[in-house]
């Protein structure tokens, strides 16, 4: 059951190709903006998942996050979510990232829960257009 409080965590290592020079983000070998913000959906995705109904999912649908220190290669970034509100299908997260030295970025991250065959066929209808 969905709730406020729900806690999800991930981990990755800063790799050459989630670096800012590689995903074209910036032209330095540092862990890329981008790449923080993929793991902090990520980690927001897999701390609900399993509390949907079968058939469900979640999908991104806005970000206010700030990137806030360089981490280089090799670091390790642990992601932490927190589901902070609930108002039907529409669930906010509190996201933190951190390297091995501290906190790299903070913010909100706002999913709505959709039916994937739904969602899938409304998406595909674009094409029909």
């Amino acid at each position: 059951m969905l709730e406020t409080g729900i806690k999800g965590h991930q981990t990755e290592t800063v790799t050459e190709e989630k670096t800012a020079a590689a995903v074209g983000s910036g032209s330095l070998r540092v862990y890329a903006t981008p790449a923080m913000i993929a793991l902090m959906e990520k980690t927001a995705l897999a701390s609900v998942a399993g509390e949907l109904e079968e058939g469900m999912t979640t999908v991104g649908t806005k970000l206010d996050v700030a990137h806030t220190s360089a981490s280089p290669e090799g670091s390790t970034i642990t992601c932490e979510s927190v589901l902070t509100e609930i108002d039907r299908r529409r669930l906010v997260f509190t996201v933190t990232a951190y390297d091995d030295a501290g906190e790299i970025g903070k913010g909100t991250h706002e999913r709505f829960i959709v039916d994937c065959a739904k969602f899938m066929d409304k998406t595909a209808a674009k094409l029909n257009k």
